[in-house]
């Protein structure tokens, strides 16, 4: 089944939250993400899985950017990593009260980083979204996401997939949507297909699409981590991960369309849209 993401699929997945609600009950969220030289992606992705809802962020990062990502995120509670890159990290323990992980913003890809993500995907037993660097290490192994024990949501963009695919770039033409839906199905994923009219497939064969939303002033750098934070927080609050993947999507796609108003195209950056996102709930009556 295909169909277009609209206001009234997002209100019927994000959901207010109860009255009685404390941040032990709204999820908690663990982010692996960071290097040396990439704080900006863990910044810009845990700002807005912040600005999203969590009611706990966990990040863990090297300690050559955690000054500058705890002063920049002084909400989330850190896990700093001696090493130039995230490694040596007792996944199981630091994951055991959290609700989904978050992984790939700023991570790097080496053999460190490798086997984390590795060991991420084959340990994890809650809702684990894959972005940018974590996709990258994903491509050169994607047989390794038939083993995952809980649900995998993938955010590539049109470059990642395709080398998640072992395609040229320029294959994806006019096929986004089937390319999208035949890998999620062959790997049981989620694939979040990011671009102009993002698709959103998952593995029982349904796919949804941003139609109305969305402006050309949102193809920068951050744009994606800015989503994947979301993402992530919707699934860690209980939200199913499809559905908080296409909800992402439209209130991502709406908060760029608010930031245009204010700012124009040319002007807009990622963390004009992390701004924007309570104005995008309050729009569709959430805030």
């Amino acid at each position: 089944m295909i169909y277009p993401i609209d206001k009234n699929f997002v209100k019927s997945t994000i959901k207010k939250r109860p009255v009685d609600s404390d941040k032990t009950t709204v999820g908690a969220l663990l982010s692996i993400c960071g290097s040396y030289g990439m704080a900006g992606a863990a910044i810009m992705s845990s700002k807005a899985a912040l600005r999203s809802g969590i009611g706990l962020l966990k990040i863990a990062t090297v300690k050559s950017v955690y000054p500058i990502v705890a002063s920049a995120v002084p909400e989330a509670v850190f896990y700093p990593i001696d090493d130039n890159f995230i490694s040596d990290f007792d996944f199981e323990k630091k994951s055991r009260y959290c609700s989904a992980v978050l992984a790939g913003p700023g991570l790097s890809v080496n053999n460190a980083t490798r086997e984390l993500v590795e060991n991420i995907i084959l340990k994890s037993e809650i809702p684990l979204i894959l972005d940018a660097d974590a996709l990258n290490i994903v491509s050169g192994n994607a047989s390794i996401l038939t083993r995952a024990k809980a649900p995998v949501v993938l955010t590539p963009h049109d470059r990642e997939f395709s080398r998640l695919l072992g395609c040229y770039p320029e294959m994806l033409k006019g096929r986004r949507e089937e390319l999208a839906l035949k890998f999620s199905e062959r790997y049981g994923v989620i694939v979040v297909l990011k671009g102009h009219k993002t698709v959103v497939a998952s593995p029982d064969g349904e796919l949804v699409y941003n139609e109305e939303l969305g402006n050309a002033g949102m193809a920068t750098g951050g744009s994606g981590d800015v989503l994947s934070g979301m993402i992530a927080s919707f699934t860690a609050q209980g939200f199913e991960p499809f559905k908080s993947a296409a909800s992402a999507v439209y209130l991502h796609a709406l908060a760029g369309d608010i930031a245009k108003e204010k700012l124009g195209e040319f002007s807009l950056l990622p963390t004009d849209i992390i701004e924007c996102i309570p104005k995008a709930f309050k729009t569709l009556g959430l805030g």
